[in-house]
């Protein structure tokens, strides 16, 4: 389909959901508690058993656009009326909190926000899953950052961010004396000063669109994804700080992946590439 008419397909799916066709997700609106839910298939708690362990969970098992999802090139729309995304980002007093089955930055004070259709998404905290949720045309990488916005409205927009093993990652550099001091103590948060979140967006001129869910209890769905195509490095000890801060004792903490359902999928790339 032309460029134009799958934009407008994508604002009208939003509409949708932000009239209350199906709940919008709240960026705050993810379950605290670590012990309700587990990432490991099979178990009780499991991914596969989400929907059924609280009826507010139930998205989690009946959703129709539920995330993460596969970036497949072959379902990919090239859309470039999406634009550059339009972020200002400010340094902003922020707390580091040990959920039990993520690390969290939540910033306590303005960290500027991103502009997504008009609507602006202001960042309320970030936080890292590994391996990847996401996964392009198949490939799952070694780990994503979630970047949680909130509108005006209590909606939800998601800036993924995908990693490889690699050079260390110097935003989490900065981060890791208070992974220390939170690791393996539950529901630990310590105060850590001024935090630039610009430091962990890096660049992001080419990425993928689509509506989707949130990856934790309820799943919510109604959330706007950004995942960003460049794929950045961090080191492997680095990866295995912030799992072994975590004290779930589980091997991973992803999702594992959804049915796209025919969902739009759209990808911005400026004018000067010709190919994706």
């Amino acid at each position: 389909m032309g460029s134009t008419r799958h934009l407008l397909v994508l604002l009208a799916a939003a509409a949708l959901l932000f009239a209350g066709g199906v709940p919008a997700a709240r960026a705050q609106e993810e379950t605290e508690r670590e012990d309700e839910f587990t990432y490991t298939s099979g178990e009780e708690k499991g991914p596969e058993h989400w929907g059924k362990i609280k009826p507010e969970w139930a998205q989690c098992g009946a959703g129709e656009m539920q995330s993460p999802i596969d970036l497949s090139h072959e379902r990919v729309t090239l859309v470039r009326d999406l634009g550059y995304l339009d972020h200002s980002y400010r340094a902003a007093e922020a707390s580091i909190v040990n959920r039990g089955h993520d690390i969290m930055v939540r910033f306590d004070g303005d960290a500027g926000s991103v502009v997504i259709n008009g609507t602006a998404y202001y960042l309320r905290q970030l936080h890292w899953h590994s391996p990847t949720e996401h996964s392009v045309d198949g490939r799952r990488y070694d780990m994503e950052l979630h970047m949680v916005h909130e509108s005006a409205e209590k909606k939800a927009a998601v800036i993924g961010l995908l990693y490889e093993v690699g050079r260390p990652d110097r935003f989490l550099q900065k981060m890791e004396p208070y992974l220390r001091m939170i690791a393996d103590k539950e529901d630990k948060e310590e105060k850590v000063g001024v935090i630039d979140p610009r430091g962990a967006r890096g660049r992001a001129s080419v990425y993928y669109r689509y509506m989707g869910s949130l990856t934790t209890p309820p799943c919510t769905e109604g959330v706007i994804w950004t995942i960003v195509k460049r794929v950045r490095t961090v080191s492997k000890y680095q990866l295995e700080l912030l799992r072994e801060a975590v004290h779930d004792n589980m091997e991973n903490n992803a999702r594992p992946l959804q049915a796209v359902n025919n969902r739009d999928v759209s990808i911005f790339r400026p004018y000067p590439h010709k190919r994706y």
